[in-house]
């Protein structure tokens, strides 16, 4: 017998902390449709985000190097599969709902610009005094309103919490604007667990990806970064005679572990601590739960520290990114000066939004080589430069 989602929805109910979101008790979606009979609420969103063009879309936009620079290095895509793994581990081993961290997860990035945080720097200059731009609000402007998939509705009519993670997603690196519609102080420890997963995986990737471009040195890394060389020994002392790649991965691997089971534990002692007990408690309480331990934000601080001075600036990061952020300029006038050239969808959107609006959802929601390609067409050999 098929397992329905009403008994989906009775295995959270008696499986999951009392603090988790349950499926069941969404607020719902904007848009009332019947619910699936094999799936549960936050399992039908997560497969909408996986079935959007958005999604596919972060397989060829920038995480830190420009994509296609290097066959192994992690782009905007892999970064996303990468999150969604380590906040569905980590909502699992805290009695959380997996499926709506999962999917929180694997759209929190669905908004970005091409190239990066450098192209999303661009759009908000050129979008200043017109509403800015940050990739968190376009992450839900998209499943809000401009994925065109269903016939009843514009976006993907996700549900509630989904969105409130969106809405509220926050990361060293990122902070939104509040976002009416979504009041509550702290948003569902799923969310949470969506924001920490993605700090966590951010640092430890572009340490990897760095250390396989050969812009940062294991040498140096050990005398710097306490992070890193706490990491190392513990894996020498195991594993003394690896190969380079296989040392360089198992030291990734043993940091990330490692950071894992400091908020895991963190996290419960502060659950504990709040006297928590619904998921609506947990948005009552005036900071997140879910937490690295002091000591270890401090480390992270260092690791952040660290790989902005010896990554994100270098040259070889930084030029190319920089030189692509004006190609996004010029693209911008160019389209402000021709509107016809965004495509149908986007000149109906205009109507709504108005142009400058419509102009930099077409931009963002282009890919790294569209942007190049696109570029290079309209004005030729300046997309070298």
């Amino acid at each position: 017998m098929p397992c329905s989602r009403e008994q989906l929805e009775q295995r959270e109910r008696q499986t999951l902390a009392p603090y988790a979101q349950l499926s069941a008790q969404s607020r719902g979606r904007v848009h009332p449709e019947p619910r699936a009979l094999w799936r549960t609420e936050y399992q039908r969103d997560r497969d909408r985000v996986i079935h959007s063009r958005a999604f596919r879309r972060l397989e060829y936009k920038t995480q830190v190097f420009l994509n296609g620079t290097g066959d192994h290095l992690r782009t905007r895509l892999t970064h996303t599969i990468e999150v969604a793994a380590i906040a569905r581990n980590i909502a699992s081993a805290l009695n959380l709902n997996q499926d709506l961290a999962e999917t929180i997860a694997l759209a929190h990035d669905l908004g970005h610009a091409p190239f990066g945080h450098k192209g999303e720097e661009v759009l908000d200059q050129l979008m200043r005094g017109h509403g800015g731009f940050e990739h968190n609000r376009q992450s839900l402007r998209i499943v809000e309103e401009l994925e065109e998939k269903y016939p009843a509705f514009r976006g993907l009519n996700l549900t509630w919490e989904t969105r409130e993670g969106l809405a509220k997603h926050q990361s060293p690196y990122d902070h939104p604007r509040h976002r009416p519609g979504f009041s509550p102080k702290s948003p569902s420890l799923e969310a949470q667990v969506a924001n920490l997963s993605d700090e966590l995986t951010y640092c430890s990737h572009d340490l990897d990806d760095g250390l396989e471009a050969g812009l940062l040195s294991e040498k140096k890394l050990n005398r710097e970064v306490k992070l890193f060389s706490e990491a190392s020994r513990a894996v020498l002392a195991e594993h003394p005679r690896l190969p380079d790649e296989t040392r360089r991965y198992f030291i990734i691997r043993c940091l990330i572990d490692r950071q894992v089971r400091d908020v895991v534990q963190t996290t419960e002692a502060a659950i504990l601590a709040s006297g928590v007990q619904s998921a609506d408690d947990v948005r009552l309480q005036p900071h997140p739960l879910v937490q690295h331990s002091l000591r270890r934000r401090r480390l992270n601080l260092e690791l952040r520290a660290y790989l902005l001075q010896n990554l994100y600036s270098s040259p070889v990061v930084f030029e190319p990114n920089n030189r692509a952020g004006t190609m996004l300029g010029d693209l911008f006038a160019y389209y402000l000066e021709h509107p016809r050239e965004i495509g149908v969808s986007s000149q109906k959107r205009a109507r709504r939004a108005g142009w400058l609006r419509a102009i930099c959802d077409y931009l963002s929601g282009m890919t790294d080589r569209y942007a190049i390609l696109e570029h290079r067409r309209l004005f030729g050999l300046k997309s070298d430069r």
